[in-house]
């Protein structure tokens, strides 16, 4: 029975064996959890065997599902990416373009206009929005093809992605408490940043975190970092004096708390944004929006 197996059989089953939980597996695949259910059921019962090991508290792959997934993950991209350009082909440049984006923070300045820019030169291709996260699956959206474009802090030199273009340089400040010690200050070093508690995100690439919050001063003393689960929590833990936060003045527009400030860090780069795709996307949409990305980044150094 396994010449019957459907292509959206296959999609559910690489989604659900990437989330191990049918809950977000539905949720990403915008379908119901017995739909889910519905869908594993029917792959096993054509190939014979169980893909899953389900009980009350976990979902794990079996042998038999970790073979299948392993071999047919790549085959299945493949596939998407074809049907995705022979439809381009076809229809012209149409559908949605998926942005993903871990916080407003980072959105910068040219966010917006770029998006309304778009669209109305290409009035078939709304932007989505999606909200990636703080976490170490942020490139895994774009590997998976449930996004077509990040929006990430640089520096990244990861092989597999095209990084541009830049869509945002915002100046270096420190988001602290009113009461804090350095909060009077006219500016403050990285060296300061050394006697205190600054942030870190455990999943975030390394490059491009420790750019963003240096793990040691100029002189070597290391720099205290704990973990952050999101950047609202960073913002009120800032605010009773708990740590500090390296970051640009969007954090405060964003996550507002009265009992903040800020303080400039003349000592660290200015942050860069910039879009990231796979190298190996074709995609034209996509490339007409990175096009006209371009064209408002232009527009505004000039």
């Amino acid at each position: 029975m396994w010449t019957s197996v459907e292509l959206r059989e296959l999609r559910v089953f690489l989604v659900l064996a990437e989330e191990l939980h049918f809950g977000r597996a539905a949720e990403r695949l915008h379908l119901t959890h017995s739909r889910v259910s519905q869908s594993v059921a029917s792959l096993e019962a054509k190939l014979g065997g169980r893909l899953f090991e389900r009980t009350s508290r976990r979902v794990t792959l079996t042998q038999l599902g970790e073979t299948l997934r392993t071999q047919i993950a790549p085959t299945i991209q493949q596939i998407q990416s074809a049907l995705s350009d022979v439809a381009e082909q076809a229809h012209g440049i149409a559908g949605p373009v998926r942005l993903g984006l871990y916080s407003r923070v980072a959105a910068g300045p040219n966010l917006i206009k770029t998006v309304r820019t778009f669209e109305v030169r290409h009035p078939n291709c709304p932007v989505q929005f999606v909200d990636v996260g703080l976490n170490m699956e942020q490139f895994d959206w774009l590997r998976r093809g449930d996004l077509d474009l990040l929006i990430m802090r640089m520096p990244l030199s990861d092989p597999d992605f095209v990084v541009g273009p830049v869509l945002s340089l915002e100046e270096r400040v420190l988001v602290l408490a009113r009461d804090h010690p350095l909060a009077n200050h006219e500016s403050v070093s990285v060296e300061d940043l050394a006697d205190y508690t600054t942030i870190d995100v455990e999943g975030a690439p390394r490059e491009a975190m420790d750019n963003l919050s240096p793990p040691v001063s100029p002189s070597g003393r290391p720099i205290r970092r704990t973990y952050i689960r999101s950047l609202e929590q960073a913002a009120l833990r800032a605010a009773t004096g708990e740590l500090v936060v390296p970051t640009v003045h969007a954090f405060l527009a964003s996550y507002p708390q009265p009992e903040l400030t800020s303080v400039p860090i003349p000592d660290l780069p200015p942050a860069e944004t910039a879009l990231v795709r796979l190298k190996s996307c074709r995609s034209r949409k996509v490339l007409a929006f990175v096009e006209v990305a371009e064209e408002v980044a232009r527009a505004r150094r000039s």
